[in-house]
């Protein structure tokens, strides 16, 4: 299922989820450790300038085998997360005064089911000291944002807003539109979608 949930940071003193992430690849790199992510939600967006707030939630959908040559490596399920990569989030959660599941893998489970075709070809890889984070292509999150949106609230979600941020293009909404359709083929789920793609084509 995808669909997992963007808290919002409560106060303007909040850390941005790029200065976390960064003390993460700092504490792997002083520990001579290094792994490997690729992230999808609200933070892939943020991190590509497409949306601008605050945020306490790193969607892992990925991990990378061989983490100090990321470009070059396939990527698996983010489960388990690397033991050294757990050490170093709880202690950002605690030093950031951050939740114990700020970065979490639970959009992992979208394996069971399929990434979108051409997936791993189009992700964009920053290094963080011994963190690479390999982020999601705008077109994969377009797919992954419209899953969200028909699998929560619909137009009322976050997940819908960060949609229309993301500037789909008729050939991509109905790219992500066919995609979307085989995750789930009940005729509810059919009925949320047309709603959803709906309000984008009149909101965008």
């Amino acid at each position: 299922m995808m669909g997992g949930s963007t808290p919002e940071a409560s106060s303007h003193d909040a850390p941005t989820i790029l200065q976390a992430l960064k003390a993460v690849g700092e504490l792997l790199a002083a520990e001579g450790e290094a792994a490997g992510i690729v992230i999808v939600g609200g933070t892939a967006l943020i991190l590509q300038g497409f949306v601008e707030r605050l945020t306490e939630d790193v969607d892992v959908i990925a991990i990378t085998h061989e983490p100090r040559d990321a470009s070059g490596s396939r990527i698996g399920r983010a489960e388990p997360l690397p033991q050294p990569l757990t050490r170093a989030i709880a202690r950002v959660a605690r030093d950031f005064n951050l939740p114990e599941t700020w970065m979490n893998s639970t959009v992992t489970a979208q394996w069971d089911q399929g990434l979108p075709p051409g997936f791993e070809e189009r992700i964009h890889w920053q290094k963080h000291g011994g963190l690479v984070v390999g982020v999601a292509h705008r077109r994969d999150l377009i797919f992954l944002k419209l899953y969200a949106a028909v699998d929560s609230e619909g137009p009322e979600s976050v997940h819908y807003q960060d949609l229309l941020a993301l500037r789909p293009s008729h050939e991509e909404l109905e790219g992500a539109a066919t995609w979307v359709r085989a995750q789930d083929t009940s005729v509810e789920f059919a009925s949320m979608l047309d709603e959803v793609v709906s309000h984008v084509r009149r909101d965008r």
